[in-house]
């Protein structure tokens, strides 16, 4: 089955509060999927942001993001009033995320959310609480020490505390026992907003796509409160760090700074913390695409304190041992390996011994010659899906602009049209054209958004993620010609009929969970 779908991230949906929303918005692109064909929502990660706004750099491997919490259906369940955040200033650019705003305003406004939820308790609070023990326990209790000390990272705290000792860390809980709720209950709002997205999503033939980024972050739940997962000394600190060595694109390679994970320890009881984070993602999303892939075969570590990636070594990871376990415990699993970057004959052999599709990205298609993996003529097989480009890639509009002007005659010559200008339309329709399984683009592609609009620039720090889509952009004319593409390339989610606008709104029961029994 040839199928298809859409990457733009959560964050980038239409909104009146400076950043996309699990609301009205959310439910409206599902319908706007479900009438241009397409069978997935390719959502990046949803966890909370931190360091650089990026998910990938988040202080939880689990918790949501609260930025993407709905203020509106707060209010349905009567926990907010429209006067408690309509007033405030959300963005300075309709276009753009400011997230120095969402950082000072977000948090007041769900802290009265909760004062009003202490007030009627729903039952199912305490079950959610219960089932997501394992994590959300000590991401509470690491959120309410980060408050208390102004957001310091958990290395700058006082030694017991950064130590995670264990009579410090049960002071702490008394003391702040009720801040440690209230980060409880931002996460109860995210998962039962995302929940129901998702529900209504798949009622409407739509599946989801998620990410699991390999790395955690060093200012984390996980590292503080489990540092025996990573490779840290006796205070904590990182023996080596990830990234990537130097390549065309990053001549001094690329310093992400995670701390490495300790897999020679996890081996031990057939790592499984990984398979935790793995069953709980397969349980959030209906396909998980699996980050930086080719590090579970060898990762690349970096000296800790070393100022660039330039002399790093490559080290052997837990290759096809993890994912026997996976597989072992889960079944078949839906997973997109991100094979991407410095692909190895050795990182080939576990991508096939795991069977999981990989990635072709077209922008990668035009900068050598014929030879070229990523040239649609060269794909070997059908277990794959391709991109026009992905979160970190120009859009289609950046690409041409930023190419060498023998990467932009090759792909005229390569795709039969005269004009650079006519590019970015011919790189979409050669994506679904491909025997790739599944075809995806970013929103911007279809859009022909300029290069300023990309989400992700790496290794920069500063106006990434920032991405805003407007409700002007969800058009009927641009619907139609996502489903004519979809009819044309044999990628069609329901059987051919008139095209007709998106439906603007839900059924209230699809925006509502049903009411809940309270406790007091």
């Amino acid at each position: 089955m040839r199928e298809s779908g859409i990457l733009l991230p959560v964050s980038a949906l239409p909104s009146k509060h400076g950043i996309g929303k699990l609301g009205q918005a959310a439910y409206d692109f599902v319908d706007f999927l479900r009438g241009a064909g397409c069978h997935y929502w390719q959502v990046l990660p949803l966890t909370q942001t931190s360091y650089g706004d990026s998910p990938y750099q988040s202080p939880s491997c689990f918790a949501g993001n609260p930025y993407l919490i709905d203020f509106d259906l707060l209010t349905e369940r009567g926990w907010l009033h429209p006067s408690d955040y309509d007033g405030l200033q959300w963005d300075s650019d309709a276009k753009t995320i400011d997230y120095a705003l969402l950082y000072q305003n977000v948090t007041p406004v769900l802290r009265i959310a909760f004062r009003n939820f202490t007030k009627h308790i729903p039952s199912d609070f305490r079950k959610f609480c219960t089932e997501q023990k394992a994590w959300l326990n000590d991401y509470a209790v690491f959120m309410a020490i980060k408050e208390t000390n102004g957001g310091k990272p958990w290395y700058e705290w006082d030694a017991p505390l950064a130590l995670c000792e264990k009579d410090a860390v049960k002071r702490v809980k008394q003391e702040l026992s009720e801040e440690i709720e209230f980060y409880r209950f931002v996460q109860y709002c995210f998962f039962m907003q995302w929940s129901a997205v998702k529900k209504y999503a798949n009622e409407k033939g739509i599946r989801i796509i998620g990410d699991i980024p390999i790395y955690a972050a060093y200012d984390s739940a996980e590292v503080w409160a489990q540092p025996k997962l990573f490779q840290l000394d006796r205070d904590k600190k990182p023996i080596a760090v990830a990234g990537c060595p130097p390549d065309a694109f990053a001549v001094t390679g690329q310093l992400w700074g995670n701390p490495l994970w300790n897999w020679d320890d996890m081996a031990k009881n057939n790592y499984a913390w990984w398979l935790d984070r793995i069953g709980f993602t397969l349980k959030l999303y209906d396909v998980v695409r699996i980050d930086h892939f080719r590090g579970f075969e060898r990762y690349y570590a970096i000296p800790y304190g070393a100022e660039t990636a330039e002399n790093g070594k490559w080290i052997k990871g837990p290759d096809y041992a993890l994912w026997k376990a996976a597989k072992e415990k889960f079944g078949k699993m839906n997973v997109i390996a991100e094979d991407l970057g410095n692909i190895t004959p050795a990182v080939i052999r576990l991508l096939r011994r795991t069977g999981f599709p990989g990635m072709k990205v077209l922008q990668f298609g035009f900068d050598s010659d014929a030879e070229n993996p990523y040239l649609p003529h060269n794909f070997a097989t059908d277990n794959c899906i391709c991109y026009t480009g992905t979160h970190d890639n120009h859009t289609l509009r950046g690409w041409v602009k930023s190419n060498a002007a023998s990467t932009n005659a090759y792909a005229m010559r390569y795709l039969g049209v005269k004009k650079t200008k006519k590019l970015p339309k011919a790189m979409l329709h050669a994506t679904w054209a491909t025997i790739a399984r599944i075809a995806v683009a970013p929103m911007q592609d279809f859009l022909n958004a300029p290069p300023s609009d990309r989400i992700n620039t790496p290794s920069t720090l500063g106006g990434n993620w920032i991405y805003r889509t407007q409700l002007s952009d969800y058009s009927a004319k641009l619907c139609r010609k996502i489903y004519e593409l979809n009819v044309t390339f044999g990628r069609l989610n329901q059987p051919e009929e008139k095209v007709q606008k998106p439906k603007r709104g839900r059924s209230k029961k699809a925006a509502e969970p049903a009411a809940e029994d309270a406790e007091s």
